[in-house]
């Protein structure tokens, strides 16, 4: 049984105009968090959690994010081993480099790339964007921050890209759409997804929790 939290978490949510920010924070509030939206980072100095949503195109997230001189800040609090969460454009984003509409540089914190879905001709014709409910397998046992879940849950996707870590070390979930594909990394206290817990009802929720639960 989980013991209640004394006082609600504050959850920062970085603001850049790429994100689903009033989902986050819906999803943020129901795990039992306070969350404060800003673009910011002074905003943030009473929060004890970090998210970087993100929805659209990896070129316009990173340009806004470097145009408001966020990537220092963010690079200072995952350095610094505070709890932080990236959400599917948030994932991608800590990259080295996406090949979405050309190639461009990410922040570099998680060695590896970001590639388009690509099948081979004999494959299964599937669709992309990969849409819709799926369930992922951790590297992980036992994995606390799947407690409270199903066996290989399922979560929400919305993406054509994928990450491809260049250690396998940093993988956390995969999940299989043609291929086994990478749908989240961890390092520490640094988590990234490429579903969204904020479109996974109850799934989502738990893992938000237990995002909160991480000090």
């Amino acid at each position: 049984m989980r013991v209640p939290a004394l006082q609600s978490p504050k959850v920062g949510i970085i603001d850049y105009q790429m994100g689903n920010l009033r989902s986050v924070a819906k999803g943020i509030e129901k795990a039992g968090g306070c969350p404060i939206v800003s673009d910011r980072f002074e905003d943030f100095a009473t929060v004890s959690h970090l998210i970087l949503p993100g929805v659209g195109a990896f070129r316009d997230a990173i340009s806004e994010l470097r145009r408001r001189d966020l990537v220092p800040h963010i690079r200072e609090w995952i350095a610094s081993e505070k709890p932080f969460l990236g959400i599917c454009l948030g994932l991608q984003l800590l990259l080295d480099v996406s090949y979405e509409g050309g190639e461009y540089e990410g922040m570099g914190i998680f060695p590896g790339e970001v590639v388009r879905f690509e099948f081979e001709p004999s494959a299964e014709v599937l669709k992309v964007p990969h849409m819709g409910w799926n369930q992922v397998a951790s590297m992980y046992q036992p994995d606390t921050m799947l407690s409270q879940m199903p066996e290989d849950p399922y979560f929400y996707f919305v993406h054509s890209y994928h990450a491809v870590p260049a250690q396998e070390t940093d993988i956390w979930l995969t999940s299989h759409y043609g291929y086994r594909f990478c749908a989240a990394m961890r390092r520490g206290k640094l988590f990234a997804t490429q579903f969204h817990p904020e479109k996974s009802q109850s799934n989502g929720i738990e893992l938000l929790r237990n995002f909160l639960a991480v000090s």
